[in-house]
């Protein structure tokens, strides 16, 4: 109920908006078009014309090495299609988002992850399970683990999140998690969201930002918090080696400033899955010197501030979730 909820009010969402608009001049808004994948894998399963008949699996799973691993569900099941990240560490695994996917599948997300971890490495040491942020398509796969005695599941709210990564005066700070030879800083991220988070992996160099940075439209809810959680990720991004921006969805085409609009169960020319540093340094360029919430179109990314309207049927989905 929750998820139908949230999907019929996004869809409201996307329709309306009226904020000015500002296409950011092309040769600040664009990076080389050849740029290499930090990630070797070329294509996604990107849903099909005929959902109806789709066979393919639920998970689309690509394992960047034995301990980091990336997750896409199912465009045809789910058309959020959210990307999952799961982290090894010595002793414990980090599982960041559980996806959109709620009903009962044969192939459940822990079941998934268990596959390929193997059984012994996924029930011998703690799965630490948290979330990007409280939207339903982040947290649906959450039921999965709730079985498993061996896991620690952070629930999605702005509570939470604060209370066990122990920020007192949030968003200020940051907060580590060490999974043992393996560090991770938590970084307070909101505008988006009120309880966003990206996380940082010291082994890959790569920025996990949910629904703060991603190849799509990107709905931000505050935008002067947004601002600030921006620049904080640009200054972090000059003081420690960021080799990667790795998000929640792929939204974009392969062709400049064009995007699939929210519910496309079939996008056959995606844009690359991980954004550069430098998109990141060019958002915060030109976000710092725009006050007032205006849409900014770049090549890589749109942003999109929602409009008075939006934010009360924002906050409605939030009553309902949280």
């Amino acid at each position: 109920m929750k998820a139908h909820i949230s999907i019929f009010l996004l869809l409201m969402i996307s329709g309306c908006s009226a904020q000015p608009v500002t296409n950011v001049d092309e040769n600040k808004r664009s990076l080389k078009a050849d740029r290499k994948s930090i990630i070797d894998k070329p294509i996604w399963l990107h849903g099909s014309p005929d959902c109806d008949n789709n066979k393919e699996p639920v998970h689309d799973a690509y394992m960047h090495s034995e301990k980091t691993i990336i997750i896409r569900q199912n465009k045809c099941i789910t058309f959020e299609a959210p990307f999952i990240y799961v982290l090894v560490g010595d002793q414990k695994i980090l599982v960041l988002d559980t996806g959109a996917i709620n009903d009962k599948l044969e192939s459940s997300l822990d079941k998934e992850i268990e596959m390929l971890l193997g059984k012994e490495q996924f029930s011998s040491r703690e799965i630490l399970v948290v979330h990007s942020h409280g939207h339903s398509d982040h947290y649906q796969g959450d039921y999965t683990f709730e079985k498993h005695s061996n896991v620690k599941l952070i629930k999605p709210s702005a509570v939470e999140v604060h209370k066990f990564f122990g920020f007192s005066d949030w968003p200020l700070g940051l907060a580590t998690i060490e999974l043992g030879g393996r560090l991770l800083t938590v970084i307070p991220t909101p505008g988006h969201q009120e309880e966003g988070i990206t996380i940082y992996d010291h082994e890959t160099k790569w920025l996990f930002t949910g629904d703060t940075l991603y190849p799509g439209l990107i709905y931000v809810k505050d935008w002067e918090s947004y601002r600030e959680s921006i620049d904080k990720l640009a200054t972090f991004a000059k003081n420690n080696e960021v080799k990667a921006i790795m998000g929640s969805h792929i939204e974009m085409k392969n062709r400049p400033a064009s995007y699939y609009p929210v519910g496309t169960t079939y996008q056959p020319n995606e844009a690359k899955l991980d954004l550069s540093v430098e998109s990141l340094q060019m958002l915060n360029d030109r976000l710092q010197e725009t006050d007032r919430p205006t849409e900014l179109i770049f090549d890589d990314f749109i942003i999109q501030p929602l409009g008075r309207i939006q934010k009360i049927l924002s906050n409605i989905v939030r009553w309902f979730t949280q």
